[in-house]
């Protein structure tokens, strides 16, 4: 143990209607471990291995931000709602919710929940969470998302009712319920070193930078947990995670590389989850400058890349190719479009007709992700065939993110699962704060706008397939790929849900696990 702490549904509602769901970003239904162990058994701790944020680590939900503090959050508190499989809000704490037909009011009527001290889950928790998580004085990662929302106007109907006032028409209010971060706590609570949420699990104990206990809340409104106990417990280091778990002082170790997942998969000794469709890997042109300002310089782009040895060689196969677009799969996703191939041709002649022949281009990498350097290093080779030199910059980690959305001109880039609403929202609208490709189009703003207040969902849907077939066509997102997600766990665990991308409601759902 030591070597581990030095290492550090749609709804029932008139709501429904406006409910779209896709096939899905997975297939769900799938859990890890033997066919033969299909009755959960109870009791037992489970333990947790996840890469840490250190000494100074809080339990504050509203401040979480990597994924060990996104499980502990799930493991005690609750979201009105969170994203199914198919990045589509399902609800949560929220029992059904209805919008007005000009889609700026949203009555949202809770389920009948707890915290752990007993205390109801009430309306007036609910826009006390909300307005904390908005404060202006305060960075909580929730607060953007909660931007559409006029949290002064919102009021609660009665205990088990709040109405939503917003800013302006959002048909994808429930996304805001679902974002990341938007969790539940009791009004006025403020200090976390003894958290109280509505989860599934009750706070024990807690050694920031090291492990966090807690145990079954046999009163949880969807059911009591299988494990009596679950520990979280910090291993910064893949090695160390891997090596906890094969030495017996962890059952789940979160975030393996592919290269280990190949190495130890099928060797009896530990079981390999692969998480599908988590991870959009590819590279961002800035589209507001040279060269990537001509929109013939980046359709020549998209036609350099071979997406199978991308995701063969940066991702050793762990993957999916994708085509340009965010969302492969998931709803509003427009599967009718062809998927794009290597055309060197065609590539040198739309760099001919820009007048940049024998391009030289600087692409900016950092170790900050897996596959980041490796990606790029392929590239290049991609690159030379169609007569562009690109010269690889690797950056500084700590500030690689920063340092590419508004410097350079073409980076490695990667995102995690999220609504294509969101994706939309965040990145590639006039004033989106991290627009890292510069797209400012004023009308394809102003598609946007109009689908938030389409209530129709088959004419939304159009809205949406218009918005990415223009990004398809001409954007600033070369995606090459969708990369997996990989666990590992002991092969006494059950119950891991197979196909829930990183941050979707069945991703580290340990109330939902078991030891056999």
């Amino acid at each position: 143990m030591n070597r581990l702490h030095r290492r550090s549904f749609l709804l029932s509602t008139g709501a429904a209607a406006l409910a779209v769901t896709a096939a899905g970003c997975a297939t769900t239904g799938t859990s890890s471990g033997s066919s033969a162990d299909t009755a959960p058994q109870q009791g037992g701790r489970l333990r947790a291995a996840f890469a840490g944020g250190g000494a100074n680590e809080t339990l504050d939900p509203h401040l979480a931000n990597l994924f060990v503090d996104a499980a502990r959050a799930k493991a005690m508190f609750d979201k009105l709602a969170d994203f199914g499989p198919d990045l589509a809000a399902v609800p949560r704490l929220a029992e059904n919710w209805e919008p007005n037909p000009a889609l700026d009011t949203w009555t949202v009527r809770l389920r009948k929940a707890a915290f752990h001290d007993g205390r109801p889950v009430t309306a007036d928790d609910v826009l006390y969470s909300y307005r904390r998580m908005a404060d202006p004085k305060r960075a909580f990662r929730a607060k953007a998302s909660l931007e559409p929302v006029d949290l002064t106007a919102s009021r609660a109907l009665d205990a088990g009712t709040v109405e939503f006032r917003l800013k302006r028409p959002y048909a994808e209010f429930p996304n805001v319920m679902a974002a990341f971060g938007a969790y539940i706590v009791p009004k006025d609570a403020d200090v976390f070193t003894e958290p109280v949420g509505s989860g599934p699990f009750g706070f024990v104990a807690f050694k920031p930078g090291t492990s966090l206990l807690v145990k079954r809340n046999t009163d949880y409104w969807e059911g009591a947990p299988h494990l009596d106990e679950l520990e979280f417990l910090v291993a910064d280091e893949e090695s160390a995670r891997v090596s906890a778990l094969l030495g017996g002082q962890a059952d789940y170790a979160h975030e393996l590389n592919p290269a280990t997942a190949r190495a130890h998969e099928g060797g009896g000794q530990i079981d390999i989850v692969r998480l599908r469709n988590s991870a959009m890997q590819g590279f961002v042109m800035k589209t507001d400058r040279a060269p990537f300002d001509d929109e013939r310089v980046r359709q020549a782009f998209f036609l350099i890349a071979d997406r199978k040895e991308l995701v063969d060689g940066a991702l050793s196969g762990a993957g999916e190719i994708g085509n340009d677009l965010f969302g492969k799969g998931c709803q509003y996703y427009p599967a009718s479009l062809p998927q794009r191939a290597q055309d060197l041709e065609r590539a040198r002649a739309l760099l001919r007709g820009a007048g940049a022949e024998n391009l030289t281009v600087t692409l900016d990498t950092s170790p900050v992700a897996a596959g980041f350097v490796e990606a790029a290093g392929i590239f290049k080779e991609q690159a030379a065939k169609a007569g562009v030199s690109v010269e690889v910059r690797v950056g500084n980690k700590d500030t690689y993110w920063k340092d590419i959305l508004d410097g350079g001109t073409f980076a490695s880039y990667r995102s995690g699962a999220m609504p294509i609403e969101s994706h939309i929202s965040q990145r590639l609208l006039t004033k989106s704060t991290t627009n890292a490709t510069h797209w400012k189009q004023a009308d394809f703003d102003d598609l946007y706008a109009q689908a938030q207040s389409t209530r129709d969902p088959a004419a939304r849907t159009a809205l949406y397939e218009r918005m990415q077939r223009r990004l398809h066509d001409e954007g600033g997102f070369l995606i090459w790929g969708f990369a997996d997600w990989i666990v590992a766990t002991a092969p006494k665990v059950r119950g891991v849900a197979e196909e829930a991308p990183a941050n979707t409601l069945d991703w580290a759902r340990f109330d939902k696990l078991w030891l056999a």
